[in-house]
């Protein structure tokens, strides 16, 4: 029988979660025989390696020690998005005001029920990352339990020896704070815990402007609470093209959060039920903050602890991970990782691309015949906040470190006639192509779609599509994505040389 585990706050959606990504009741099968792949850790990575390698005939056990799932379930992509809806609804029903629909500003979003829907959500959701599934459906033997290696071709789960052709470790990262005085004994939220909330709390602090920070920045905002978000370097979002962060850390001020950038956090101490950030910034001295809750949004650590990997010669770092190369094998070469423990990618489309890799290098790949790279995979990402940013390729600044020359089409959103008629217009639609021709070396969107809009591009860099071929593209009118269409169109207009328009002067001439 599994370890019985419970989330707060422990309701029936909370209970539905957990009685399918880890039933109390459930009880671990008895290995028998080798099994073609052992994959340890059921967070993205790790349930699609076993889907597809199961799929595909392999023989499979998958070990988790906590929440099927993952991250992306449970403390993730899920409850985030679902915390942003809520609270986009509440902004859009402030903003309607503009169409004569709009509620009073002083009027509070009931938090309550916000964190109750994303529960239920989560909850309905979970089904499809359950044990039972995975089980019955898919014929994967589940083991609910703390995996260790104990010899190359065998492990531990709880007691039970499974023995393994090859393994895959897939156990995922988790959130870690920053090493700051007080901040421990003051306590904090971090991604894992901060969506156990059921009251909002009046004023927050964000530690981190990176895309967790901002995203649930202007969700608390949104629903009420008072926020500070405080980030060392000079603005949001500093991996991102700066034009891009300009435009959403304009929409931060004026929904009120306070940005605090370039200070240092000296420590924290807990005054009653506040707690007070001690901080050091360098043109305007000491400060304090006082707050309800503090969000820590800034520092993941691979789970590479108890899991043996002393024991059969994995070589891994306590910050970076699991050592992989550019076909994800470990040092060990009966052993492989995917996901979070050992990708700089740390999203869960990357886990899920690359798990189709690991499948096929690991269980069908000869030698070097069959091999697939992670290095050739063409990854978008979003940060959803409100305007979203999404990206693909290579920033400006990429292209100049590796001596790339490009060309650069840019179209504001306020060009597309929807953005426009929705009061969406902030943002914008940014291609790089190498320089003189239509090659897309990469493409950074900021739109309230932009996660959708990019993956045109995505799909156009992979095909090697050229910009030029958008123009031949019938968009349906009106709507949003058209300003990908006009930003082909600008490049097409510089092919319209002086020599090439008198040519078709010359002919027009001709045919009078």
């Amino acid at each position: 029988m599994s370890e019985a585990l419970r989330i707060d706050p422990w309701d029936e959606h909370n209970q539905t979660l957990v009685a399918n990504v880890h039933p109390a009741d459930w009880t671990n099968p008895t290995p028998s025989g080798r099994y073609n792949l052992v994959v340890v850790g059921a967070g993205t990575g790790g349930l699609i390696t076993a889907l597809v390698a199961s799929s595909l005939g392999a023989k499979v056990a998958l070990i988790e020690r906590h929440l099927m799932g993952g991250d992306c379930l449970n403390v993730g992509c899920v409850p985030s998005k679902a915390v942003i809806r809520g609270a986009g609804l509440v902004h859009d029903a402030r903003e309607a005001a503009k169409v004569g629909l709009g509620v009073p500003d002083d009027r509070l979003p009931d938090f309550a029920a916000v964190m109750e829907r994303m529960r239920e959500v989560r909850a309905r959701i979970s089904h499809e990352d359950s044990a039972k599934r995975y089980s019955d459906e898919f014929g994967i033997d589940v083991y609910l339990g703390q995996a260790r290696f104990t010899g190359d071709d065998r492990l531990d789960v709880d007691g039970t020896e499974l023995r393994f052709k090859k393994a895959v470790i897939a156990s995922g990262a988790r959130a870690v704070a920053p090493p700051i005085p007080g901040l421990a004994e003051a306590g904090y939220l971090d991604n894992e815990t901060v969506f156990e909330l059921t009251e909002r709390p009046a004023r927050v602090a964000v530690i981190g402007a990176g895309p967790i920070g901002c995203e649930l920045t202007q969700a608390f905002r949104r629903l009420g609470s008072q926020v500070f978000i405080l980030e060392r370097m000079k603005q949001i979002l500093t991996r991102e093209d700066p034009d891009a962060a300009r435009i959403v850390q304009d929409a931060f001020a004026r929904e009120g959060v306070e940005m605090v950038f370039e200070c240092q956090i000296e420590r924290v101490e807990q005054r009653g039920n506040e707690k007070v950030i001690h901080l050091s910034c360098p043109e305007k001295g000491s400060r304090e903050l006082v707050v309800d809750e503090i969000l820590v949004g800034a520092g993941r650590a691979p789970n590479v602890e108890g899991l043996g990997l002393e024991t059969v010669g994995v070589e891994f770092d306590e910050r970076q991970g699991v050592r992989v190369d550019d076909h994800l094998r470990t040092t060990n070469p009966r052993i492989w990782a995917v996901g979070d423990v050992c990708m700089q990618w740390k999203f869960t489309h990357a886990a899920d691309a690359a798990a189709k890799i690991v499948v096929q290098n690991a269980l069908f790949a000869v030698g070097p015949l069959g091999r697939k790279k992670l290095s050739d995979l063409v990854m978008p990402w979003c940060t959803y906040t409100e305007p979203e940013i999404a990206h693909v390729g290579m920033y400006a600044r990429d292209a100049e470190e590796k001596g790339v020359e490009i060309d650069t089409y840019k179209v504001g959103m306020e060009e597309s006639n929807r953005a426009v008629t929705d009061g969406q217009e902030e943002g914008f639609v940014k291609v790089h192509v190498k320089k003189g021709t239509d090659q897309i070396v990469g493409a950074t969107i900021v739109a309230a779609h932009a996660g959708d809009l990019i993956t045109q591009l995505t799909l156009a860099i992979t095909r090697k599509i050229g910009l030029g071929a958008f123009t031949g593209v019938i968009y349906p009118y009106p709507t949003q994505s058209d300003a990908i269409k006009r930003a082909a169109g600008a490049y097409t207009r510089t092919r319209l040389t002086p020599t090439v328009k008198r040519l078709f002067e010359r002919w027009l001439a001709f045919q009078r």
